[in-house]
């Protein structure tokens, strides 16, 4: 309707139509209003108001995942803390009390990295300063950082403790990972070892798994030969059995001799560990071949003559890269390599001893030769394959003791003899002090070349682990560390009740764990359990200052301290003090007492930060009373499998025996529009602050929920859009409602009594309800969002609205329509701004606030009660067919606008031609004419015109758009011949002159 509605009787016609009347505006002005709306909830203490009308349901807990405290949210952190809230606001609105606590990590090194750029900055020394004070420095830089990111989070509508948040850094949760820590000892699952471990030079500490990231890099390769020694072979390792022929026994001694002038060829892509190496693996699964040169065509490396050992299916790519011709001499079996000794290719320069083959699985034909230098110091692979031969070693008179070549700086040591403090001009060195690459390679590819040990010599281009802190690469090395055992048999330490069967290990309890818990998406499970199944012990130790110590006392063999009462005195002292306690003047003595005069040693590593926050479910869901244990609900992103979800599960089952969760929700990573990794240096970035300010978070919210969040999801300023534009139809939609709502009463029809299309909409309700609730139990929020939306916009704004418009704005007060109507719409209002509320939370507490200005939150509400009786899927199938009919009505009516010869569908009167013996069944008795939002409308069964409008989807209509015959209402613009048949009102038809003496009558308009 429009003002031009004023007519020669006089009447202003638009006062008396029931028009939408609201002060929800149609543009949100989202990055004004929603932070009124925190202010608001802040005034009103909405987490507290929230804690109280649920204190008698039952607890759920979203346990936080905590973020790193050191600089500005980035748009990971939005997508995971909006997912967190969606979820913790749905089971509130479902009949719990779901609490959530934010937490942060506050220790470790990208704080005390941030804490000594400060130092150099300024020229100070962090050796020159006591560690104490130094720790306090990040602590405070913690502390600012919690501060900002709580403002931040806020902001994006996330509700929870933020006055008592959780962080790793508080006294009590300092004690209570002490605690934790000392469980693992106590049960002797602690140790002191000796293996290759992943190491940064850059920032001088050992790195877990998590802590690492794979970047592309660019590697020296070398091909090495080792002399295999003379005079190693049995004659059973060449004929097995007596019975073989003297034949065989003289190609043997042939054999042997040829073996005994050969070399077996390596392949590495990293040269310096050459010093360290002790082996060669091969495999029994391979076929091996014994070579010799016939042609050389390079400046170093085999001549004609040489013999050399490889595996068959790589020799021919070999030696075409050293640019050699070959003959295969020879068949080289298992039995010959497994009693192989080599010469180190090195030893003139200190690296005399004996080099065995050993059998490994890790060996394939992939890649390389066929046999993998094996160097226990600096490989995982290489130290296993070297324990596991151990025993066989030693009985073969081979030195087993595992040196230390390289350093924490990354030099060489004495171990590394020719390349360490022996060297003129002191130890070459692997990585220096900025991630670059050292004088290693180069030395070591050149002694290899004087001692006549290289075969070829190459580049390769492949992923390589970094620090995830410095972008640095890192180096595997042996040091000595503190490890949790994964394998060590607990029997029953930590369970109470049913023991498990077989051995009890920490590996067999979280394997155990993953098979209980519940994982969405499902792929999860398998992920962390490959990861539980594959994983070495956990390395705890990390040489640094900021976090909690390894708070034990050990002797010079490693043994531990195992004593109730010092271990009472360091965790009072932690609880009174914090960690600080651990690095004060006198703490050993302090802690030992009476063991204060033995040769116990003060550990000064500090924990591994993924202990830390894998400690959080101790002193958060176990020693809150606000809070449960186990959580509900674990919520990460995919890289949690290898951290967070996977440090929390040792952690608890090494001391519960259990997993602290019940159900792992993962996220996946935000990338940009185009598909490519979010970088700065590439201009791609999108950050929420920036959203927020422009557009608003109830955008960013929009957009998580309709991604598909279990996998890497995309962001950028066209699918940003794409959100705005469904945020201003569901707006718009909802803006309508208010405006209905304005002239709303509360009176009610009968269900039995409402039109058909009122029940229609109130079993589309019931249909919705049964999939939000079971959307919002599977967190499956885009199956949410997109069926609300769709709803919204396409069944009631241009459905249910479009056709109810007449009725509501134009029939009399009393009329069981508009009445069945609005109290319809009333309906639809409170379900669907419940339904949105979690994820819409802004926008649906200003609706909602809106409608009813005396509430304190929807946020406070429950989400609606539905009726059995709504659901009605005979009436729901009988009006999908009412729809494709109006389907191709509409199409044609469209054209004719199009056209110009028709202004609107009131102006017309179709001729519809319905074969379709359903489509018939379906339309007969209703208001076609009101459906179609037309004057009038002519049904029949007869075969449409050659003419008619049809549409191939919607067989048996066809559609003849005519004219509307009679007047033009001045009310309600219908076309109509009985326009003037009420002398009262004769520019308006009867149902419209019914109306107004209605509205006269009840003396709510002056006409």
């Amino acid at each position: 309707m429009t003002d031009d509605t004023k007519t020669d009787t006089g009447i202003d016609y638009s006062k008396t139509l029931f028009l939408p009347q609201t002060d929800f505006p149609m543009r949100g002005g989202l990055p004004k209003k929603e932070p009124e709306i925190v202010a608001r909830w802040n005034d009103i203490d909405l987490y507290k108001k929230l804690r109280e009308d649920g204190k008698d349901r039952p607890l759920h807990v979203l346990h936080d995942g905590p973020p790193y405290a050191n600089g500005n949210i980035h748009i990971g952190h939005a997508l995971n803390k909006i997912l967190k809230d969606v979820i913790t606001r749905s089971f509130q609105m479902r009949g719990y009390n779901s609490n959530y606590v934010p937490g942060w990590d506050c220790h470790g090194l990208p704080i005390e990295w941030k804490i000594e750029e400060q130092y150099r900055a300024k020229g100070k020394n962090k050796d020159e300063v006591p560690i104490n004070e130094f720790r306090r420095e990040c602590r405070d830089f913690a502390a600012h950082w919690i501060e900002v990111q709580s403002e931040e989070f806020k902001r994006l509508g996330v509700v929870g403790d933020f006055e008592r948040p959780y962080t790793t850094m508080n006294y009590h949760a300092e004690a209570r990972i002490a605690g934790e820590l000392l469980k693992f000892a106590m049960s002797g699952q602690l140790y002191r070892g000796s293996k290759p471990i992943m190491w940064s030079v850059v920032e001088r500490t050992a790195l877990a798994e998590a802590e690492v990231e794979y970047q592309d890099y660019e590697s020296d390769t070398i091909w090495v030969k080792f002399p295999v020694r003379r005079g190693v072979f049995t004659e059973t390792s060449w004929f097995g059995t007596k019975e073989e022929s003297r034949d065989i026994a003289g190609k043997a001694i042939e054999g042997q001799k040829a073996l005994s002038e050969a070399y077996v060829v390596i392949w590495t892509t990293t040269p310096w560990t050459i010093p360290g190496n002790r082996a060669i693996a091969f495999s029994p699964r391979i076929s091996y071949g014994l070579y010799e040169v016939t042609s050389a065509e390079n400046d170093f490396g085999p001549q004609p003559g040489e013999k050399l050992i490889f595996a068959d299916a790589l020799a021919e790519e070999s030696f075409a890269k050293a640019k050699l011709g070959f003959e295969r001499k020879m068949d080289v079996h298992t039995a010959m390599l497994s009693e192989m000794v080599c010469r180190h290719p090195l030893a003139d320069l200190g690296y005399d001893f004996p080099v065995p083959l050993l059998a490994g699985e890790h060996v394939t034909d992939d890649a390389g030769t066929g046999f993998v230098h094996t160097a226990p110091s600096h490989g995982r692979e290489d130290f296993e394959a070297w324990i596991d031969g151990k025993a066989e070693l030693e009985a073969r008179g081979v030195p087993t003791e595992i040196p230390f070549p390289v350093d924490d700086a990354g030099y060489y040591t004495k171990d590394a003899p020719g390349f360490g403090p022996d060297r003129e001009g002191g130890p070459a060195r692997v990585i220096d002090d900025k991630g670059k690459k050292g004088d290693a390679n180069k030395s070591v590819i050149a002694a290899l070349i004087e001692a006549n040990a290289l075969f070829a010599r190459g580049r390769l281009k492949h992923t390589y682990p970094h620090s995830w802190r410095s972008k640095k690469p890192v180096i595997f090395r042996n040091t000595p560390q503190w490890f949790v055992s994964m394998d060590k048999d607990l029997d029953g330490y930590g369970l109470s009740g049913a023991q498990p069967e077989g051995k009890d290990t920490l590996r067999s309890r979280a394997l155990a764990a993953i098979d209980a818990t519940r994982f969405v998406p499902s792929a999860g499970q398998k992920r962390l359990r490959t990861m539980i199944e594959d994983r070495p012990d956990w390395v705890l130790s990390r040489q640094r200052a900021w976090g909690v110590p390894i708070c034990v006392f050990a002797n010079e063999d490693g043994e531990i301290l195992k004593d109730d009462e010092v271990n009472r005195r360091i965790l009072e002292a932690f609880e009174a003090e914090g960690a600080d306690a651990w690095f004060a003047e006198g703490a050993r003595e302090r802690f030992l007492g009476s063991h204060a005069n033995e040769d116990w040693r003060m550990v000064r590593d500090i924990l591994d930060v993924w202990f830390d926050s894998g400690s959080s479910h101790t002193f958060t869901l176990e020693d809150r009373d606000d809070m449960k244990w186990p959580a509900d609900i674990y919520l990460e992103g995919s890289d949690q499998h290898r951290g967070w979800f996977h440090s929390s599960l040792l952690e608890s089952c090494g001391t519960r025996g259990r997993a602290p969760y019940e159900t792992v929700v993962t996220h996946g990573f935000t990338m940009a529009e185009d598909g490519r990794k979010m970088s700065k240096s590439l201009g791609n970035t999108v950050t929420p602050q920036e959203v927020m300010q422009q557009s608003g978070a109830d955008i960013l919210r929009l957009w998580v929920m309709t991604t598909d969040y279990w996998e890497d999801q995309r962001l950028g300023k066209a699918i940003i859009q794409t959100n705005i534009d469904t945020y201003r139809k569901v707006r718009n939609t909802t803006r309508w409602m208010l405006g209905t709502l304005a002239h709303d009463e509360g009176k009610e029809v009968p269900f039995a009594d409402m039109p058909e299309l009122e029940r229609l909409m109130l079993h589309r309700l019931a249909e919705l309800d049964e999939l939000v609730r079971t959307g919002y139990d599977n967190f499956d929020f885009k199956r949410i969002s997109r069926a609300l939306t769709d709803f919204m916009v396409l069944d009631l704004s241009a459905f249910y609205f479009d056709i109810r418009k007449d009725a509501l704005y134009c029939d009399a007060p009393s009329s069981t329509r508009r009445l069945a109507a609005l109290q319809v719409v009333r309906t639809l209002f409170d379900a669907c701004v419940k339904w949105l509320a979690p994820m819409l939370c802004f926008t649906c507490e200003e609706a909602w606030m809106a409608r009813h200005p005396d509430a304190v939150s929807v946020h406070l509400e429950q989400f609606p009660t539905i009726p059995a009786e709504w659901r009605n899927d005979e009436l729901a199938a009988k009006w999908k067919k009412v729809r494709q009919v109006r389907r191709v009505v509409t199409g044609a009516l469209e054209i004719e606008r199009k056209d110009k010869r028709i202004g609107s569908s009131l102006e017309a009167a179709p001729i519809v031609h319905v074969t379709d013996p359903e489509l018939s069944k379906a339309i007969a008795g209703l208001d076609m004419a009101e459906i179609c939002i037309t004057s009038d409308i002519v049904i029949t069964t007869a075969e449409p015109p050659e003419a008619a409008f049809r549409m191939p989807e919607v067989a048996g209509v066809g559609v003849v758009p005519t004219l509307a015959k009679g007047r033009k209402c001045a009310r309600s613009w219908k076309v109509s011949p009985q326009v003037g048949s009420d002398p009262d009102y004769p520019d308006v038809t009867p149902r419209d002159a019914e109306a107004l003496r209605e509205l006269k009558a009840g003396g709510r308009l002056s006409l």
